[in-house]
């Protein structure tokens, strides 16, 4: 292999390097829920409001409720489902979370 072969190498390999860090970079994309399948949708918010740190307060609230106090508020796009696409993972967050919201 040549010096221009290697240099050309290299080249390739700075550049798919840089495109990778930007994809690492890219923002989470909201998901509607409706493009979702129900039994889907609703794994995604029991994982969600199963997370440690979601609490409710001083009362128990039972898993029925919070899912449908969460789909509430999907459907009131006061919070969204979110893709990550650097990390692959979907997730619900408040719609004052996503880029450009008030």
């Amino acid at each position: 292999m040549d010096s221009e072969d290697t240099e050309a190498n290299e080249a390739n390999e700075h550049r798919d390097a840089r495109r990778l860090d930007e994809a690492d970079e890219a923002p989470p994309i909201p998901v509607a829920p409706g493009d979702l399948a129900p039994d889907t949708l609703r794994a995604v918010i029991e994982s969600f409001v199963l997370r440690e740190g979601t609490d409710y307060g001083l009362h128990e609230v039972e898993l029925n409720d919070k899912v449908a106090q969460v789909l509430g508020q999907l459907e009131r796009r006061e919070a969204y489902v979110v893709f990550d696409p650097s990390t692959g993972s979907i997730s619900i967050v408040p719609a004052r979370a996503l880029p450009g919201s008030v």
